[in-house]
């Protein structure tokens, strides 16, 4: 696909199908480098800050906090949450004339090393969801993903394994995935989930959400926002995606003054919890 094409779950949003599942990350940095694509930069921060939260809610009686990415690319999260990293590394790297000459092969074994060496001491597991093969079969052999699955959630149930290994995940995490997956996705997940289990996804202010945040209350899952409170995603690609992301933005009741009338898109972030039991 070219970057002309328009996205079938959030019309006159630009698609990028061409990046998504290349070997490996190169041709996915330098496409977004110049739209400046930053959300799992907001979404590091968060991402670690909430991993604490919910296990020290639950005292740790469930041993380190597994993290589950949905729709994970080429585990980008799994990095910046794991590493001594920030995004602004990712994209030097693998932007780089260094990395440019290498194969895939050859970058694999370079990326081993170049994470291994940044592995924070408080790194956690992370498996990771992704309908495409090739960007999750990268972030595991680099060692970025403990466990990952190429399986679209929309369209199957979840097979055997990913069953069992989503039984102990304690934290799903998503930064561009909602609209290319649904409720159905998060139904199928928390059908699974045997540990309690916390949600936060940056949701694109284009998107509806209501109907996750109405799947994950039958789940006992509380959700909240802070409305006063965005994260900018990347900047749009020319005045026809502007144009259609204001009419989107209003339609899901939000103003678009200031955010998407000044030349990006912008995400909310819910955090969604189990509800408060009685004392």
């Amino acid at each position: 696909m070219t970057r002309g094409l328009t996205s079938a779950t959030t019309p006159g949003k630009s698609r990028f199908d061409d990046i998504y599942n290349e070997p490996d990350p190169r041709v996915y940095f330098r496409r977004l480098a110049p739209l400046e694509y930053e959300i799992p930069h907001h979404a590091q921060d968060v991402f670690r800050r909430t991993r604490a939260d919910r296990a020290a809610a639950h005292g740790g009686a469930d041993g380190p906090v597994t993290v589950l990415d949905l729709c994970c690319s080429y585990g980008i999260n799994a990095a910046l949450l794991n590493h001594h990293l920030t995004l602004a590394e990712l994209y030097a790297h693998y932007t780089s004339p260094e990395t440019e000459a290498l194969t895939t092969e050859e970058l694999i074994d370079v990326d081993k090393e170049f994470y291994a060496s940044r592995r924070r001491a408080d790194a956690t597991p992370v498996i990771g969801l992704d309908a495409a093969d090739r960007a999750v079969s990268y972030a595991l052999a680099v060692g970025l993903l403990d466990d990952a699955y190429a399986e679209n959630l929309e369209r199957h149930s979840p097979g055997p394994q990913l069953r069992r290994a989503v039984a102990g995940a304690g934290l799903i995490t998503v930064t561009g995935g909602i609209g290319y997956i649904t409720h159905r996705t998060f139904e199928a997940l928390l059908e699974c989930a045997r540990v309690p289990v916390w949600v936060t996804a940056f949701v694109l202010r284009t998107v509806p959400y209501q109907s996750v945040i109405t799947s994950l209350a039958h789940y006992d899952l509380v959700t909240r926002t802070d409305y006063s409170r965005t994260y900018p995603q990347r900047l749009f690609t020319g005045p026809a995606e502007q144009r259609s992301a204001v009419e989107q933005t209003l339609s899901t009741g939000y103003d678009p003054t200031g955010l998407e009338t000044e030349g990006r898109y912008h995400t909310q972030l819910y955090q969604s919890r189990p509800r408060p039991r009685p004392a």
